[in-house]
């Protein structure tokens, strides 16, 4: 450690059965530190040790490597943002409205959280794991577009095939804001409204 760097808090062994309690807070911190680096490659456990306040050997007892921690704490975003994407749908009251929510709560997630979303779907890690937990976003949209068809709200067509498109192009947009900030670029929400009514062709794009 430098010379001039103040020393680590220290924290007090966990009573039993508190073991996850303290495994959650490594994740918390790595979410935190991933969203802040946006890059798992410039994480290290010993820094994550260092912000909860442990032994880099505490870290171990729960995760063999970085690519494990990352893993798990990647795992837990997609787990909070797949049910904060549930409940953005269910605020609206018909199948377009609940597509068009789910896109904006996103976007808009995206912008809070540009670093985790980068870690999510542009990092190495990405090519060395297969995350299969990012399934459940993609089952999210499609079963999404589904309920409009369903509603004939939209054409008849493969689901899957759609919102596949339509994430392509949601991913794309969010991608270029995360990547060129400063560029100057149109409303995401007039954006996402053009992406349903040319890839999903809904009936309507309620506001």
């Amino acid at each position: 450690m430098d010379a001039t760097s103040p020393p680590a808090p220290t924290r007090g062994r966990n009573p039993r059965g508190k073991g996850e309690r303290l495994r959650s807070d490594i994740v918390g911190t790595t979410l935190r530190m991933l969203d802040e680096l946006r890059d798992d490659e410039a994480l290290s456990l010993r820094a994550v040790a260092r912000e909860v306040g442990i032994a880099a050997t505490s870290v171990y007892i729960h995760f063999a490597d970085r690519d494990a921690l990352v893993f798990a704490a990647l795992e837990q975003c997609t787990r909070d943002l797949i049910r904060d994407l549930d409940q953005a749908e269910s605020a609206a009251d018909d199948p377009v409205g609940r597509l068009r929510a789910r896109l904006l709560f996103l976007g808009a997630w995206v912008r809070d959280h540009p670093g985790l979303y980068k870690v999510l779907h542009e990092s190495t890690l990405n090519q060395r794991k297969h995350l299969a937990f990012k399934e459940g976003l993609a089952t999210g949209t499609t079963a999404a577009v589904q309920r409009c068809m369903d509603a004939g709200l939209a054409p008849a067509d493969d689901a899957a095939t759609v919102a596949f498109d339509l994430r392509a192009a949601v991913h794309g947009a969010v991608s270029i804001r995360v990547n060129e900030p400063n560029r100057e670029l149109p409303p995401l929400n007039d954006q996402i409204d053009r992406f349903l009514t040319k890839l999903v062709s809904v009936r309507s794009t309620p506001r």
